[in-house]
């Protein structure tokens, strides 16, 4: 069952230990099965609650999955080894599509706004026992909130979107239970579900958002949560319309204790507006990251929510890093209500790279998705080969493994890179790199 390789441990802690540092080493590959938990217990002489606490923990931290008679399994993707670790490599002179990285050109300069933020804690030292959250910060953040419809409600300040959606997620679940999330999807919130220990149900997703029928169906069958992409979907571009908005606030409103979650991290590089579905459930958070807009260091994010899942999230945060950096919301607050940022500019920018690329490979019979933001998904009949042939071209592009869950094969392209001299040569390259392999005849 598990070749040479023999689980060592006296107690639950040593013994899952020893079967997670195995699975990092290699030495227990994905998809390979453990001994039944009795078999296992009398070969290390321990009683057989002792394993079974072992692996309970494994399946908390996503290192295996259980498939009930089928027993206990390295998962197929285990934590230890994270989607962003299906890159490749770039070799000299070739052009990077796979980043996922705004224009550095578009980001505005920080040292301004932190200049004036830190004058402010010169004049005032923040200090423990303040105020987590900056007034100003606030004020833009909730006049804005409410000018796209997110309801009315406390707000707290995250690092980052992933750890806005962490935090909630731990809020509210517990391992074991399930998530219905877009697929394809953003892959560090793909890896996040088992790390957390929780199952994903996948969703599928067109160019309006997530499948209505896809979230009743993952609904129906138990999953507690769902997390939706706003705006700018990570790989697709998918947006929610207000079209699309009714249809999935109808299927939540049908299943009102459902954990919603939306990630509108397309805010400020986006032209259309987002159609929050807050407020259908009980308990909701819509989460704006300031990443794709003012730069990926800021690591903020402002994040609205009902009272219980903000007041949940903000207890977590006063026993872990007890705030995020006043210093860097001040200049957040600058940068956003100063105009740092021409947001018209900045989406018509990314439209004018995105849109040009999805014509010309239209104009070559290949579909390409990429409604608003940074990043195309483009179908192919085989990954290894497409992402191959591309490299040979001198484009690396992101395979699609690192963004889906049961989706067909595809590949991500960044546009934030391109140029319009660009666009042609790239277009042949892909109608090469998606080109069936000929058929060989043997004598």
């Amino acid at each position: 069952m598990l070749g040479e390789y023999r689980i060592e441990g006296r107690g639950a802690a040593e013994i899952a230990a020893d079967v997670e540092r195995a699975v990092g080493t290699g030495e227990l590959r994905p998809g390979q099965s453990l001994p039944p938990m009795r078999e296992l217990a009398a070969r290390l002489g321990v009683n057989p609650n002792t394993v079974a606490a072992a692996y309970r923990t494994l399946r908390e931290r996503g290192v295996i999955e259980t498939a009930g008679r089928r027993g206990s399994r390295v998962r197929p993707k285990p934590v230890t080894t994270g989607r962003d670790q299906l890159r490749v490599e770039v070799p000299p002179g070739a052009r990077d599509l796979s980043t996922g990285n705004p224009d550095p050109e578009l980001l505005p300069r920080l040292a301004p706004a932190l200049a004036v933020a830190a004058e402010a804690g010169d004049r005032r030292a923040v200090l423990y026992g303040d105020d987590p959250i900056d007034p100003g910060l606030l004020r833009v953040a909730r006049a804005e909130l409410d000018a796209d419809g997110v309801p009315a409600g406390p707000l707290t300040v995250t690092s980052g979107s992933l750890d806005a959606i962490e935090r909630v997620l731990a809020a509210h679940l517990r391992p074991g239970d399930a998530v219905a999330v877009e697929d394809p999807g953003w892959g560090s919130a793909l890896d996040l579900m088992p790390a957390l220990g929780l199952r994903t149900v996948p969703v599928g997703v067109d160019d309006d958002g997530p499948l209505p029928e896809d979230l009743a169906r993952a609904l129906a069958d138990g999953a507690r949560a769902m997390l939706v992409t706003a705006r700018a979907q990570n790989p697709t571009g998918a947006a929610v319309t207000a079209a699309r908005a009714r249809a999935l606030r109808a299927v939540l409103r049908a299943h009102p204790n459902t954990l919603l979650i939306e990630d509108d991290h397309g805010h400020g590089i986006v032209d259309l507006p987002p159609h929050p579905l807050a407020g259908a459930t009980r308990h909701w958070a819509f989460a704006r990251s300031a990443a794709k807009t003012y730069g990926p260091d800021l690591r903020l994010a402002v994040l609205a929510g009902d009272p219980v899942t903000v007041d949940r999230v903000r207890g977590r945060l006063r026993l872990g890093p007890g705030w995020v950096s006043l210093l860097l919301q001040r200049a957040l607050a600058q940068l956003w209500s100063g105009g740092a940022v021409d947001r018209t500019a900045v989406a018509e920018s990314y439209r004018s790279r995105r849109q040009p690329l999805i014509d010309a490979l239209a104009a070559r019979g290949i579909e390409a998705r990429g409604r608003t933001g940074m990043n195309l998904w483009i179908p192919v009949p085989d990954e290894t080969t497409a992402v191959a042939r591309l490299l040979q071209s001198g484009w690396v592009v992101a395979p699609g493994a690192r963004f889906r869950l049961t989706s067909p094969p595809a590949v991500r392209i960044t546009v934030s890179p391109l140029t319009p001299a660009d666009i042609e040569p790239l277009a042949e390259a892909i109608e090469v790199a998606v080109r069936p392999s000929p058929s060989r005849v043997y004598g």
